[in-house]
């Protein structure tokens, strides 16, 4: 017969074991979980519809369009004029000029600008789509850009002081923490574990889950019907943090995205990529 103090004792390590088995059950539960969604990005992937809007987006890279009658073949992504095989895997970058860091968002709208004629203020005003719209233009070609570099190697560069520069200004935004809810980036996507309904958030201090989700923006979401660039979930992300939201193609975006990609190096491109 257990006396009182015993009794605790034992109640106290029942429950211990309990709850250690219950924190392994919801482990397991997870990571089945996490399968099982990673099985159905799988399926939804064969059979992407982002692939139209790539075959869209080279159809109007290769139209002369704007006041100028030009198409974008030779814009200059950092390749070379024209070159598009493997340029967004190395964006952003530093462009000599314009003396500054671009990601591939910008320079798009930098191209349109100067090579077609178009007007930035009506490139810039509504980049993204709405729910059951057209995509834009901007959506469109970046869709054939970075089907371009499919299966290249992430290597932002960091060998300009403008590029190193933005790196550290790019990891300052990572970290701060500020709002209504003192939300900074890495309190998502700094710690393992971390989800929003069906989607897991990578861990950018950790080098695989960096780059699989570098590697997979911009991407297809399903859930919306559209395919969506990094400068949507940079911005998507602002929002969700209940940040002001930032202007397109910004320095400070541009920044962050060069955080993100230098965080990524060494990771394979796999976009257009497909997403809740």
């Amino acid at each position: 017969m257990m006396n009182r103090s015993s009794r605790r004792i034992f109640v106290r390590s029942a429950v211990a074991v309990a709850l250690g088995l219950g924190s392994g059950v919801a482990a397991a539960q997870q990571d089945k979980t996490i399968e099982e969604i990673e099985k159905y990005r799988q399926m939804l992937q064969d059979a992407n519809p982002a692939e139209l809007l790539v075959m869209r987006g080279e159809e109007q890279w290769k139209t002369k369009a704007g006041p100028k009658g030009a198409s974008l073949e030779s814009c200059d992504l950092g390749q070379g004029p024209g070159v598009v095989k493997g340029a967004y895997a190395q964006m952003p970058r530093y462009f000599a000029d314009v003396d500054q860091v671009m990601d591939f968002e910008a320079r798009l709208v930098h191209c349109m600008v100067t090579l077609q004629g178009m007007d930035r203020a009506a490139l810039t005003k509504k980049p993204f789509s709405g729910g059951g719209q057209r995509q834009t233009d901007i959506e469109a070609l970046t869709a054939y850009v970075v089907e371009q570099s499919r299966g290249d190697t992430i290597a932002v560069p960091q060998k300009h002081p403008k590029e190193r520069a933005a790196y550290d200004r790019g990891k300052t935004l990572f970290y701060l923490r500020a709002g209504p809810y003192d939300f900074a980036c890495a309190t998502c996507h700094g710690v393992d574990g971390q989800r929003i309904r069906l989607q897991d958030l990578p861990n950018f201090e950790k080098a695989e889950p960096a780059k699989r989700a570098f590697a997979t923006w911009p991407a297809y979401r399903v859930s919306q019907g559209a395919l969506r660039t990094m400068q949507w979930r940079i911005n998507d992300c602002f929002r969700q943090q209940r940040f002001p939201e930032p202007t397109y193609i910004s320095q400070g975006t541009i920044d962050l995205i060069t955080f993100l990609g230098v965080k990524a190096a060494g990771g394979e491109m796999n976009s257009p990529a497909i997403k809740r």
